[in-house]
């Protein structure tokens, strides 16, 4: 096994598996979503508020509020297709990403929400 660095970081070679990673990243505190190429849209007159979308999301990327999913949050939303592949209601479209769908579907645009009224 190679010799520890003179840092206070072990070298990855020295972690034992199932190790604790040090200081891990965070889609919270980072925004990932400038890279994505569709935005999913939500019909909420559709939506029957499973919350089966934001459980799957793997970016934390749904707005809740009083157990309601209200919006998507695009400064975190790659565009990679789970939420429209798991709901079971299919209220949820992924279109290809503009301003004017981006606008209509993020909830740091202000808008807040999604809908079918919006494309």
């Amino acid at each position: 096994m190679p010799e520890q660095q003179s840092s206070e970081r072990p070298l990855w070679q020295q972690i034992q598996p199932g190790g604790i990673g040090v200081n891990p990243g965070s889609t919270e505190r980072v925004q990932t979503g400038d890279w994505r190429t569709e935005v999913p849209v939500i019909d909420f007159e559709r939506c029957t508020h499973c919350m089966i979308c934001w459980v799957d999301c793997p970016d934390a990327s749904f707005e809740v509020a009083n157990a309601k999913l209200i919006a998507v949050d695009l400064k975190h939303c790659k565009g990679c297709g789970i939420c429209a592949q798991v709901c079971p209601v299919k209220c949820i479209e992924m279109v290809p990403d503009s301003a004017e769908n981006r606008e209509t579907t993020d909830v740091n645009s202000g808008n807040g929400a999604s809908s079918e009224s919006a494309r």
